[in-house]
């Protein structure tokens, strides 16, 4: 992979949390000042990095840097924390991990206790209410020391390499996204392009996609597509014949639905062409589930389109991803953009 995998690394070992993005993105404003013409914020938390801005034609490229966390809601008299989920958390999946707790005070280590199967385990049906994260706190008066209500928590995982070919940990939906805007930005910042580019790191995704809403009113883009994930079912388990046929190494994934513009599908289809590489499709038919949402309902209505990254496990501590597959995102946005005349109709009843 030809970018900053150091960068990436940087970014997955930094906790996200949704409502409280602000230390990653600070280090992703970091790194993109350093090419790109100007670096934007607004009061939602968003970043964007701005190549070209005097073009009247806009094209927004929107990552969310927010990971789904765990939510402090009580706090026991032993000293045990409980919690809600901040996003999709799987409860299954937090049976058992390390956890940070992002305190007031400081960072603590603690542990989601497992009743032990000796003592009758979990029951079938249990959800995050039945479990708790344990600090080592002998009392509700040490705990609140260090920790209150509404604190949030993330896994507790560092990013690891699988055969120089896969990265898995947490928190790569959707911080692979943010690392791809960001990598597109740096290489059209070298090439001389006749649109404007906002690449966009967004907030709150996770939870209620506001970041995406505040970034794409303040642009108003002639056209935006949201850089994120979706679900790979290239490992034993999942059932293709509901779920498709997505797969790792494979290319990265245009969604086809109602609320996905055509022309632009097409835009991504003919620069794949002149990479030779492929792409794969996933269907969205009514909405996408991801920030174009919210970027489609702003202004007059912004044309959208998706491109995705297999993943993995989707919500999981170890989310696992292809580096061939981000590279070749990276490529397919820089190709489509580069060649644009800033000229192009997105109207789908015009020739």
């Amino acid at each position: 992979m030809n970018c900053n995998k150091e960068f990436l690394l940087e970014l997955l070992t930094t906790p996200s949390p949704s409502s409280m993005e602000m230390e990653i993105q600070k280090k992703w404003i970091n790194y993109v000042k350093e090419f790109a013409d100007e670096v934007i914020t607004d009061n939602a938390g968003n970043a964007v990095g701005v190549l070209n801005p005097n073009a009247e034609f806009k094209i927004l490229l929107a990552g969310h840097c927010d990971e789904i966390a765990l939510v402090v809601n009580r706090i026991d008299d032993g000293g045990f924390l409980y919690f809600d989920k901040m996003g999709g958390i799987n409860p299954k999946a937090a049976v058992g991990m390390q956890v940070t707790v992002l305190g007031y005070e400081k960072k603590i280590t603690g542990v989601i206790g497992v009743n032990a199967q000796h003592h009758g385990g979990l029951k079938s049906d249990f959800d995050l209410g039945d479990l708790f994260i344990d600090c080592g706190y002998q009392s509700k008066e040490e705990a609140e020391k260090e920790v209150q209500i509404g604190d949030l928590c993330v896994y507790k995982v560092n990013p690891e390499i699988l055969k120089d070919r896969y990265i898995t940990g947490r928190g790569l939906d959707n911080r692979t996204g943010l690392f791809i805007v960001a990598e597109v930005l740096k290489r059209l910042s070298e090439k001389d392009i006749n649109v404007g580019v906002y690449a966009a790191s967004t907030v709150n995704e996770e939870t209620n996609m506001g970041g995406a809403y505040f970034a794409a009113s303040g642009i108003n883009p002639t056209m935006a597509i949201a850089c994120d994930v979706t679900f790979a079912t290239d490992y034993p388990g999942v059932n293709k014949n509901k779920y498709g046929d997505v797969r790792l190494e494979k290319g990265p994934v245009l969604a086809k639905g109602a609320p996905i513009n055509i022309k632009m599908n097409k835009l991504l289809e003919n620069a794949a062409k002149k990479l030779d590489i492929n792409v794969q499709y996933e269907l969205t038919p009514r909405m996408t589930g991801t920030d174009a949402d919210k970027m489609r309902f702003t202004g007059k209505g912004v044309p959208i389109a998706l491109v995705s990254l297999p993943l993995r496990y989707m919500h999981s501590p170890v989310e696992t991803a292809s580096f061939i597959d981000m590279e070749q995102e990276m490529e397919l946005l820089v190709t489509m953009i580069e060649n644009m005349t800033g000229k192009e109709s997105l109207n789908p009843l015009e020739d």
